[in-house]
């Protein structure tokens, strides 16, 4: 069983351009902040689909997508979430991968997953919803810098303070 769970900033996972080796093996996920879970999905290869939900939000395909850009760059902060519907807190489901994420929306009750979830949580006050206009207009090459530069910065200031 694979009982591991990856939680990752997405400005990290944004520099993640192949998926792990030890990641292949996760079917759900979740992009959430540090109070809210925003949606859960799954899928043969989570990585990847979370990476469509990015890429697709330019285009307004996806609604989580177009969410995380529309609050750029403060979304920068949110967490992926990636596990696997075969660890040991999937049990209680026999495993089973619809199961597990109906489980998932059920204990969280996302903002934006509406199928198998009665009470989605309100969205806070603090975001822009998914149909706001994108503040600043730019290609996922730029987002990708950014994200790259604040991590740069994040480390850099963990390392300071280590100095200390």
């Amino acid at each position: 069983m694979n009982d591991q769970n990856i939680a990752i900033q997405l400005k990290r996972f944004l520099l993640v351009e192949q998926c792990p080796a030890s990641w292949k093996g996760m079917d759900l996920y979740l992009f959430r902040d540090e109070n809210t879970v925003f949606y859960v999905g799954q899928s043969f290869l989570a990585f990847a689909r979370v990476w469509e939900h990015l890429i697709n939000g330019f285009k307004g395909h996806s609604i989580m997508g177009r969410f995380v850009w529309c609050n750029w760059p403060k979304s920068m902060k949110f967490t992926i979430e990636l596990s696997s519907s075969q660890s040991e807190q999937f049990d209680a489901v026999g495993n089973e991968l619809n199961a597990s994420e109906r489980l998932l929306i059920q204990r969280w009750a996302p903002c934006f997953n509406v199928s198998l979830n009665s009470q989605p949580t309100p969205l806070p006050n603090s975001y822009l919803p998914p149909n706001a206009p994108f503040r600043r207009r730019r290609s996922l090459t730029m987002l990708i810098h950014e994200a790259e530069q604040a991590v740069k910065t994040d480390d850099t200031k963990l390392w300071l303070e280590s100095m200390e």
